[in-house]
């Protein structure tokens, strides 16, 4: 970001609040560029004592993870997590728990996960690509993203994550 979305002046960079932020340089906007982190919502989708993975379309053949997605404006996060196991997987889902909040620094972003059962059958939304249904013994959390999410709900229920790359 180069110019203020306020007023179309020049940002600069400043030390506000302890931090090296980008500034408006007219005198009379007061815009600062937060760069607060975005909100995610992540679910923990288990369909008939399985979970569900995902594999988003233009990802690697083995890439998958678990559902996600922006919560919209006006949504609650619980809201969020409910629309988009739908919209991705075609499926009615109900909240369980709360699993917890994790920061991913790399994509500046705040990820609550959230453990859903789910029910129907599953239906590839317009994102995916592919899914797997694995038994949660069989599930092998990755170390970034919604990963460690997965890795504290396994763990949780007494699934050892130790051979977890």
């Amino acid at each position: 970001m180069n110019f203020c979305p306020q007023c179309g002046h020049k940002l600069v960079s400043a030390e506000i609040d302890g931090r090296t932020r980008l500034k408006c340089t007219s005198s009379s906007c007061n815009f600062v560029f937060w760069d607060n982190p975005t909100p995610v919502v992540a679910g923990i989708v288990e369909v008939d004592g399985c979970i569900v993975l995902t594999r988003n379309k233009g990802w690697p053949e083995k890439w998958f993870g678990i559902v996600a997605g922006f919560l919209e404006k006006g949504e609650t996060p619980e809201d969020a997590i409910l629309r988009e196991v739908k919209e991705e997987l075609g499926l009615e889902g109900e909240i369980i728990s709360f699993v917890g909040n994790y920061s991913f620094f790399e994509r500046n972003q705040l990820i609550l996960a959230y453990h859903i059962q789910a029910r129907g059958e599953v239906r590839l939304g317009e994102e995916l690509e592919e899914i797997k249904l694995l038994p949660p013994e069989e599930v092998r959390p990755w170390s970034m993203g919604t990963g460690p999410a997965l890795r504290d709900w396994l763990e949780a229920r007494g699934v050892s994550t130790k051979d977890t790359q």
